[in-house]
């Protein structure tokens, strides 16, 4: 076995020699790394990540594995993405960390890496940037947190941070029972405890076969998250020294597999943007039909919040990834080699459920499709997604008058102004929200209902836009219309009163006015200006793609490899 991490440290040259001397200069003595694999801790942790901030601790814990089976490591801090912190969104930076990690990687002595995180856009971005360096990688999840409380009842971040928002505005919790919720809702380290986009993309990476097998249900602050984290350390020694990759690992047949564990899960609309770009870096087509015809034909089978009634601690007592993919085994490709080494099938043998009511069977699903459709016409040509699961089931067939909203401010202006005609049937647009219109397409898709209609008892209304949503939000919103209005997408061009159809039975999403009229409106349509002038969001803001596309760079998804650098 010949390790990469040679090229830096091996032979009689002057940089070879340079090189040792500054390990010396660490406090290093040769043995304690010459011959040794280097494995890379790539690290999120940062003093604002919330999600995050047990995984200084975890690293000691994957040091332990990489010690004790022979390997070396070496922990690199790479961009923290704190959901909860990082305005305008997170979005906008998971590209910079996937750069940040392939070139890390690239550019240092390691031979492979394990990658620690879990927040929303963290996971996708360590993936991504680790299937551009093609070394041998490990993920380590997060994990979620514990369930909140609140006077006996358990709560759910972000789910019923919404849900009792509304109930706040609509005058029937206090002011003083609010701010106890605030005390109750977030009580550990961990990523949400629904299945939101944390829990929903760290269970696709254990599915595509880049974690431990059963990693993605620890919860964060479980004994279990310990073990695991230190037999993720001594596993990429392992990799290094059999040659397994990360090219390896991921293939058609795992993107497929990742897909069908995201419906079956109830997941987060979020993951079909990441997946989608995920599966560019490795050079292996996913569409937004790729993930409609297999929604068709999946049954949600975890009855997590917000499309069921439990938590992820309750999800991991119930058997975890494990428990449910052990329900799904025979439309699964269980010949594929894992990060284990053994096979996709290899790894769930023994794998059960434990509650039925959290982990449903095929024959009692929470929903019998997968519970994400895509939509398409003439308001979104390049396509469009909502979480019916999630959503009031009589609003999945709805026309109604569009009211319309030209950016994030002029909703929050403008929403619960007397005078603003709206109706529970009205359907609320929000355009300019988009990959370069938001910035970055921010968390804005599950639009305010406004406050006299929450008093009157609405709870839902049909609600379209080109951002997105957080995975723990619910309700009939259409998200990530293609193309975005600001780059001139129809949804640029609708105006107060034009009915609005969302079908979802028939995947249709279109604005009824004749093609004559939707042309006189592009041709008087004006280009807005760029949103940034200078520096990374210039740079973002030039190479961006859309939703339907995956949000990559397009200088990063196309094919082709960099050079190795020349270390001697």
């Amino acid at each position: 076995m010949t390790l990469r991490s040679a090229q830096w440290f091996d032979g009689d040259g002057l940089r070879a020699y340079s090189h040792n001397a500054r390990m010396r200069q660490l406090g290093l003595g040769s043995g304690e790394h010459l011959g040794k694999p280097v494995i890379a801790i790539l690290n999120t942790w940062s003093g604002i990540n919330p999600c995050h901030q047990h995984l200084r601790e975890r690293a000691r814990q994957v040091e332990r594995g990489v010690w004790q089976a022979g390997g070396f490591p070496l922990e690199f801090p790479v961009s923290t993405l704190s959901e909860t912190f990082q305005k305008p969104t997170p979005m906008l930076y998971r590209n910079m960390l996937s750069m940040e990690v392939e070139e890390v990687l690239r550019s240092y002595p390691v031979d492979g890496c394990v990658l620690m995180g879990g927040c929303d856009k963290t996971t996708p971005a360590l993936l991504m940037g680790a299937a551009s360096a093609g070394l041998p990688a490990v993920f380590v999840p997060a994990g979620p947190m514990l369930r909140g409380h609140w006077r006996g009842e358990p709560l759910a971040s972000g789910t019923d941070m919404w849900r009792f928002w509304d109930e706040k505005r609509a005058g029937t919790i206090s002011s003083g029972d609010w701010a106890e919720i605030q005390e109750g809702l977030a009580r550990s380290p961990g990523t949400c405890m629904t299945m939101g986009t944390a829990s929903t993309m760290t269970a696709a990476a254990e599915a595509l076969g880049l974690t431990l097998p059963g990693a993605s249900s620890i919860p964060a602050v479980d004994s279990a998250h310990h073990r695991m984290a230190a037999a993720s350390g001594a596993r990429a020694v392992e990799m290094v020294r059999e040659g397994l990759t990360i090219g390896d690992v991921v293939s058609p047949g795992a993107y497929e597999d990742a897909v069908r564990t995201v419906l079956a899960l109830g997941g987060s609309t979020n993951s079909y943007i990441h997946l989608i770009a995920m599966a560019g870096r490795s050079g292996i087509p996913l569409t937004l039909d790729d993930f409609d015809a297999v929604s068709r034909e999946v049954p949600v089978l975890a009855s997590v919040q917000p499309a069921g009634e439990h938590l992820m601690e309750d999800f991991y007592y119930a058997g975890g990834l494990r428990g449910l993919l052990s329900r799904l085994r025979e439309s699964l490709h269980l010949d594929r080699t894992t990060v284990t080494g053994r096979t996709f099938g290899e790894d769930l043998d023994g794998a059960r459920v434990h509650d039925s009511s959290v982990i449903r069977t095929l024959d009692d699903p929470v929903s019998p499709e997968g519970g994400l459709a895509v939509l398409r016409g003439n308001l979104a040509p390049d396509g469009a997604v909502i979480k019916y699961v999630a959503a009031d089931p009589a609003l999945w067939r709805h026309t109604g008058p569009a009211v319309v909203f030209h950016g994030y401010q002029d909703l929050r202006a403008r929403i619960d102004s007397p005078s603003l005609d709206i109706t529970e049937d009205s359907v609320i647009v929000l355009a300019g929200g988009g990959p370069k219109g938001g910035p970055g397409m921010p968390e804005y898709g599950m639009l305010p209902i406004p406050d006299r209609l929450l008093r009157q008892g609405v709870r839902d209304m049909v609600r379209v836009s080109d951002a997105r949503m957080s995975g723990t939000s619910y309700g009939a919103c259409v998200l990530h219309v293609a193309p975005e209005a600001h780059v001139g997408g129809p949804l640029a061009l609708v105006r107060d009163g034009d009915l609005v159809t969302l079908d979802v039975e028939a995947r249709v999403l279109r604005v009824e006015i004749s093609d004559e009229e939707m042309a006189r409106r592009r041709a008087a349509w004006t280009p807005p200006p760029p949103k940034f002038e200078r520096g990374y969001g210039a740079l973002y803001y030039e190479h961006i793609t859309q939703a339907d596309q995956g949000c990559d760079f397009e200088f990063l998804s196309r094919p082709g490899r960099n050079p190795e650098p020349d270390a001697h």
